[in-house]
């Protein structure tokens, strides 16, 4: 896969401005939208911060949400640790239906999600000696109908309720890791690979696939190989730039607003604004958001300009 080529405008880089805000209110939100910042992060449940936000905002989304029964991010009020499976895939359905109305016409959404693997009953996982992060001191029982050691499949249930949802589901592409993490299991193989999964608003959107060719300059396959990438000051898991930029120059042009309900350290955010385009982040833990305000901060951005109107659907522009 040919990376995007960097957007002209970004030859006179400058400290972008982000503005962090203490109160996701309504006014906060109408001073970005038409003030001169390239980023807003915003401290809040997603579910609640998107009302602030009119119909239509956003050209596209790219997030990766919490993974269910994987990781205790120690919030309160957090998705992921629901106590069934048909609550956490309600819990991301409501959230998706806000960003589903603040998505431009033509606009797309970008999700990655993990798939993880029922508990066997155990209310507890212990720390892998490859992978210590992965200790919890709860786990959610066994989904009704599965069995112990069973992979539950959230990435595909997740995208079903999303499309049963309205979401235009378009296509699934196979995110492989050549570095992937290792795993201390004997009857399996290693997973090697998660779903990114891309849905549009309407039949007709922007997709503009010129942006990334793939080799010899073939439209891009549905199988990306992406190693993973750390990020130093994230002690949980990020995904990297390079899985983010395709989609970004993809979907969107520039001066356009990329969102990213599930923020975390701000990966989407720093490559949203280092490709010229505008940037909201919702994030619920304060901790995040403070990594991702230094990260954003540090991305060289373009000159400010404000955001055009969606654009129509015309020629060019049908999904196929």
């Amino acid at each position: 896969m040919r990376r995007p080529e960097p957007p002209s405008v970004l030859a006179g880089r400058a400290a972008p401005l982000v503005s962090v805000p203490t109160a996701p209110d309504a006014r906060t939100v109408r001073r970005f939208l038409d003030g001169p910042e390239h980023a807003l992060l915003l401290t809040a449940d997603t579910r609640r911060a998107l009302r602030r936000f009119p119909a239509g905002t956003f050209r596209t989304t790219v997030t990766s949400p919490p993974y269910w029964s994987l990781r205790d991010y120690g919030i309160p009020g957090q998705i992921g640790l629901e106590g069934s499976l048909h609550r956490y895939l309600a819990s991301l359905v409501r959230a998706f239906a806000e960003v589903h109305r603040v998505t431009a016409e033509d606009g797309t959404l970008w999700l990655n999600v993990g798939d993880s693997y029922t508990s066997g009953g155990r209310t507890w996982r212990a720390p892998d000696r490859k992978n210590p992060i992965r200790a919890m001191n709860v786990r959610p029982p066994t989904p009704r109908g599965l069995k112990p050691k069973d992979l539950i499949g959230v990435p595909w249930r997740l995208a079903f309720a999303l499309q049963a949802a309205g979401w235009f589901l378009r296509a699934d592409v196979v995110w492989s890791k050549p570095n992937c993490q290792p795993e201390s299991v004997k009857d399996r193989p290693t997973r090697s690979h998660e779903y990114l999964f891309l849905f549009s608003k309407r039949e007709q959107y922007r997709y503009r696939a010129d942006a990334v060719r793939g080799p010899n300059g073939r439209n891009l396959r549905t199988v990306w190989e992406v190693p993973t990438q750390p990020f130093r000051e994230a002690h949980f898991a990020t995904f990297p730039p390079a899985l983010v930029e395709p989609c970004v120059a993809l979907t969107s042009a520039e001066g356009d607003l990329v969102l990213d309900p599930f923020c975390g350290s701000g990966t989407t955010g720093a490559v949203a604004v280092g490709m010229g385009r505008r940037f909201v982040g919702v994030e619920l833990n304060p901790e995040y958001v403070a990594i991702a305000g230094r990260r954003l901060s540090a991305t060289p951005a373009p000159a400010p300009r404000p955001p055009p109107p969606p654009a129509p659907v015309g020629p060019g522009t049908r999904g196929r």
